[in-house]
C-alpha cells in the first residue's frame, strides 16, 4: 500500500522557501565577503609597489638614498607595515622594523617585489592584512544590514501568507487522512476552506456515491439472504433455512428437542373459492400467533414449510414442555376466526414430535406427518404426539437449576473447554485462537453442554453470573507463562453488555491487564443480539477495541439481518453459524449466503471464519468461496494434516484445562 507523507504539505514549501532564502542570504555573504577581501589584498598591493617604485627611483641618487632612514619609516609605519627588508644578491642593504606588537607572523600578509631600475635588488614585505582592525560600524554596513533585515522580515511576511493560503491544502490533507483511517462518515462533508474546491467537491461526490453503493449493496445483500431463507409472506424461515437448522442441531452431542407440524386444513378449497387473498391473509395471521409463543424460548425457529404448513423447531425441550407448547400454540390458534369455508372446530391439527442428536431429518420430518394425520383422524382442532420408544430425558425445574447453577459459581466448578480456530494461509493452517465453551455437571456428575443449560441460565436470570464465571477462569490463562503463545476466544451474552455493574468490573480487570496479555484476547457476541441491542453494543465494543481485545460476532446467518454492524461496529471476526455448513458443496442457496456475507465484509476488514467444517469437500469449496479460516471436527482429522506445509501443533479438541 502507498504510504503518505508524515510532513504537510504547507510546512514542506515553507521548509523549502526558508531554507533557499537562507541560502541565497548566505551565498551572498560570503561572496561579499571573499570579495572585499581581495579588492583589499589588490589595493595593498598596489600601494606596496608604490613604494617599491618610489625606493627604486631614490636608490638612484646617492644623497636622496641617504634621506630614506628619515621619511620611509614614517611612511611603512602608517601604512600599516611590520617589516620591510631590501636586499640584493651581495646580502641585505635596509631593514625596517616596526616597534609596535607584531601580531602572529601567519596572519601577516607576506609579499616580495623585484626593483625594475636597480637590477638584482628586491623588497621583502610583513604587512597587516587591510581590514583587519576594522570592528562593525553602522554607518559603513547600515545598507547591508538594512538589505539582511528586509530580507528576514520579508521572508516571515511570505510565511505567514503562504500559511494562509495553503490552510485549504492542509485541511484537504488531513481530511484524506482521516478517511484513510476509516472515518468516512465524520469526515464524509469537506470545509468550504478546502483548496483546491474541484478536489474537495469531487471527493464530496464520490463519498457520497460510496456511501449509497454501500447502502445498496447492504440492501441487496440482505434482499439475497431474506429471498433465499425467508418467506416472503410471513417473513419466517423456509423450508430450507428450516432443514438446515435441524440437520444441524442433530449433529449436535447431547441435542435434543421439540418438533410440531401445523397444517390448515382446507387451504386449498378455501383459495380456490375466496381467492389467495383470504388464503394469504389466514396464513400472515397464523404465523403472527405462532411467532408469538417462539418469542419465549431460545434458538426456537419457526418456518412456513408449505403453503398452508408450518413447522417449529424447539431444542433444549422435555416431553412435558412439549405437550405444553403444543396446547398453547392450539389455544392461540383458535383465537382465530377462520373464513367461513373453514369449518371452526376442524380446521386446524397439530403433530408433535422429539429428537434427540444422531436421528435422521427425514425419519423425523415423516414421524411428525403421522402425528398431524393421527390428529386429523379426531375432526376437531387438536394435537397429537408422536410416540417412540426414545424419549426425551425430562429436564429440571427453574428451581432445580437455579439450585444447580448457585452451587457451581459459589464453588467455581465451572468446567472450561477450548476449540482451535484457524486461517488459512495458503494451504497451510495458522493457529488463530483457542473458542472456550462451558459446561457443568449436575447432581449425579453428568456433564451437561451449553447448549442444553444456557436456555435455563436464561430462564433463571443467571447470564451476567455465568460471564463472570468464565472470565474468572480466562484471565488467569492470559498471565499463566506456558501459554503465552495461546490466544483466547471468550462469549458474551447481551444481557451481561446491558448490565453496568458487569462493565464496570470488566473494565476494571482489563486496566490491570498487561496490553500484550490483552491483544491475546478476544469477545464473541452472537449476531442477533448484536443487531437488536446495537446502540448498548456500540460503546462496550468501542471500549473492548480501545484495550486491544478483538471483537468477534458470531452465528452469523442463524437470523437474516443487515450487516451494517460489521463496519459500525469495527468487527475483527465474523463466525458463520453451523447449520450453513452441513454439506454447503450440495447447497447452493448457502453457498449464495456465503458470497453474500464475503461480500459485505470486502471493504470493512472483517474476516470470515467458518464454523463446523466437517467434510474435506465442504473445506475445499469454502476456501474456493474466500472464507479467510475455519473451526471444527474437520480439523482434528488426518486429512487436515495433508493441507500443511508446516506442522502446526492443533490442541486437542474441547480437552479439560490443566489436564
Amino acid at each position: 500500500m502507498r504510504k503518505t507523507p508524515s510532513l504537510r504539505l504547507s510546512n514542506r514549501l515553507i521548509s523549502f522557501v526558508t531554507l533557499m532564502v537562507s541560502a541565497a542570504i548566505f551565498i551572498l555573504f560570503i561572496g561579499g565577503t571573499i570579495s572585499v577581501k581581495q579588492i583589499g589584498t589588490e589595493y595593498l598591493d598596489h600601494y606596496l609597489t608604490g613604494v617599491v617604485t618610489v625606493v627604486d627611483e631614490e636608490l638612484v641618487n646617492p644623497e636622496k638614498a641617504k634621506s630614506m632612514e628619515t621619511w620611509l619609516p614614517k611612511l611603512l609605519k602608517a601604512s600599516n607595515v611590520v617589516s620591510m627588508d631590501l636586499s640584493s644578491s651581495t646580502g641585505p642593504i635596509y631593514s625596517f622594523q616596526s616597534l609596535a606588537i607584531i601580531p602572529d607572523d601567519s596572519l601577516l600578509y607576506h609579499k616580495t617585489l623585484p626593483l625594475q631600475i636597480n637590477k638584482g635588488y628586491e623588497i621583502s614585505f610583513k604587512s597587516v592584512p587591510p581590514y583587519s582592525a576594522f570592528t562593525y560600524s553602522l554607518g559603513a554596513l547600515f545598507s547591508i544590514t538594512a538589505a539582511i533585515a528586509v530580507i528576514v522580515v520579508s521572508l516571515l511576511w511570505g510565511v505567514v501568507w503562504l500559511r494562509k493560503q495553503l490552510h485549504g491544502s492542509e485541511l484537504l490533507e488531513e481530511r484524506g487522512r482521516m478517511l484513510l483511517a476509516g472515518k468516512l462518515d465524520d469526515y464524509s462533508i469537506g470545509s468550504e476552506e478546502e483548496w483546491p474546491a474541484t478536489a474537495s467537491l469531487a471527493l464530496d461526490n464520490i463519498i457520497a456515491e460510496l456511501k449509497d453503493a454501500r447502502k445498496e449493496r447492504s440492501r441487496f445483500d440482505t434482499f439475497i439472504r431474506t429471498h433465499t431463507f425467508l418467506d416472503q409472506l410471513t417473513g419466517s424461515a423456509n423450508r430450507v433455512l428450516f432443514d438446515s437448522k435441524l440437520e444441524s442441531i442433530l449433529q449436535e452431542s447431547q441435542s435434543q428437542g421439540v418438533l410440531l407440524l401445523l397444517r390448515i386444513n382446507g387451504w386449498e378449497e378455501l383459495v380456490e373459492e375466496q381467492g389467495s387473498a383470504v388464503g394469504d391473509e389466514l396464513i400472515v395471521e397464523v404465523g403472527k400467533q405462532l411467532n408469538n409463543i417462539m418469542q419465549r424460548y431460545s434458538d426456537s425457529v419457526l418456518s412456513r414449510y408449505y403453503q398452508s404448513d408450518f413447522a417449529l423447531l424447539v431444542p433444549q425441550q422435555s416431553l412435558k414442555e412439549a405437550k405444553s407448547l403444543a396446547a398453547q400454540c392450539l389455544k392461540l390458534i383458535e383465537k382465530i376466526n377462520p373464513p367461513r369455508s373453514l369449518d371452526s372446530d376442524n380446521w386446524c391439527h397439530i403433530g408433535v414430535s422429539m429428537f434427540v442428536s444422531g436421528e435422521r431429518r427425514g425419519r423425523l420430518m415423516e414421524e411428525l406427518d403421522m402425528a398431524h394425520r393421527s390428529a386429523l383422524l379426531q375432526n376437531n382442532n387438536t394435537w397429537s404426539l408422536f410416540k417412540k420408544q426414545q424419549q426425551l430425558a425430562e429436564s429440571l425445574g427453574s428451581v432445580r437449576w437455579r439450585t444447580l447453577f448457585d452451587a457451581i459459581f459459589q464453588q467455581d466448578k465451572l468446567i472450561i473447554y477450548k476449540q482451535p480456530t484457524f486461517l488459512f494461509d495458503g494451504n497451510e493452517l495458522v493457529p488463530l485462537h483457542l473458542e472456550l465453551f462451558s459446561r457443568i455437571k449436575d447432581e449425579n456428575g453428568v456433564q451437561i453442554k451449553a447448549s442444553r443449560f444456557l436456555p435455563a441460565i436464561k430462564q433463571v436470570g443467571y447470564q451476567v453470573k455465568l460471564d463472570s464465571a468464565v472470565l474468572k477462569q480466562v484471565f488467569p490463562l492470559l498471565s499463566d507463562p506456558e501459554l503465552n503463545h495461546n490466544s483466547f476466544s471468550v462469549h458474551l451474552q447481551v444481557k451481561s453488555i446491558t448490565n453496568a455493574a458487569f462493565i464496570r468490573q470488566l473494565r476494571n480487570r482489563l486496566l490491570q491487564t498487561p496490553r500484550a496479555q490483552l491483544q491475546r484476547l478476544s469477545f464473541e457476541l452472537i449476531e442477533g443480539q448484536v443487531v437488536t441491542y446495537l446502540d448498548a453494543v456500540r460503546p462496550v465494543a468501542k471500549m473492548l477495541k480501545s484495550f486491544g481485545c478483538q471483537l468477534v460476532v458470531e452465528q452469523a446467518g442463524r437470523t437474516i439481518v443487515s450487516t451494517h454492524y460489521i463496519k459500525d461496529l469495527n468487527v475483527d471476526f465474523v463466525k458463520l453459524h453451523r447449520s450453513l455448513m452441513k454439506d454447503i458443496h450440495q447447497r447452493y442457496e448457502n453457498q449464495l449466503f456465503v458470497r453474500s456475507l464475503l461480500g459485505a465484509c470486502e471493504t470493512t476488514g472483517a474476516q470470515v471464519i467458518a464454523v463446523g467444517i466437517e467434510k474435506e469437500k465442504e473445506f475445499r469449496l469454502l476456501k474456493d468461496l474466500g472464507v479467510e479460516g475455519g473451526q471444527g471436527r474437520f480439523f482434528e482429522s488426518e486429512t487436515a494434516l495433508h493441507h500443511r506445509q508446516e506442522k502446526v501443533s492443533i490442541p486437542k479438541r474441547r480437552s479439560r484445562w490443566g489436564k
